[in-house]
C-alpha cells in the first residue's frame, strides 16, 4: 500500500501551524488530532456523538466535535471540515471527501499531491 504524508500549513482563527498530514483515500472524512487544535481553532460540538469505526473489528472511537480549517497544498488555499479525533495516530488526515471536493490527485509514483489552482479559485457566479 502506498502512503503519502506531507507537512501542510493549517490556518484557523487562533493561528497557524504545520502538521504532518496523511492523505488517505480509505478514510471517508478528514480528521485532526484533538491535541493539535490549541493553536489553531476552537472546535464546535456536533450535538450528537458519532461513532467512527477503526481498522479493528468492533472497535469505535466516539467523536463529539468538528472544526473548519484552511490548509495549503502547493501554495493553493483550500478549506474543509475536520472531525476532531482524540488520540489520533496522525497529526491530520485528508480523507476521500476532501480529495473529491477539491479534485486532489495523489501521485504515489513520485510521492506528490497535485491540486489544480483553478479549482480553488473563489467565485461568485
Amino acid at each position: 500500500m502506498s502512503v503519502i504524508k506531507l507537512p501542510l500549513l493549517f490556518v484557523g482563527s487562533k493561528g497557524e501551524k504545520h502538521l504532518y498530514t496523511l492523505f488517505d483515500s480509505g478514510a471517508n472524512l478528514s480528521c485532526i488530532g484533538k491535541e493539535r487544535l490549541n493553536e489553531l481553532e476552537e472546535p464546535i460540538n456536533l450535538g450528537r456523538v458519532r461513532r467512527l469505526s477503526t481498522a479493528s473489528e468492533g472497535h469505535y472511537i466516539e467523536i463529539s466535535e468538528r472544526v473548519t480549517l484552511d490548509f495549503y497544498i502547493n501554495d493553493v488555499l483550500l478549506s474543509d471540515e475536520f472531525l476532531v479525533v482524540p488520540g489520533l495516530s496522525e497529526e491530520a488526515i485528508i480523507g476521500a471527501a476532501t480529495l473529491q471536493k477539491w479534485r486532489i490527485k495523489l501521485n504515489f509514483e513520485h510521492d506528490l499531491v497535485e491540486v489544480d489552482p483553478k479549482v480553488a479559485k473563489l467565485q461568485l457566479v
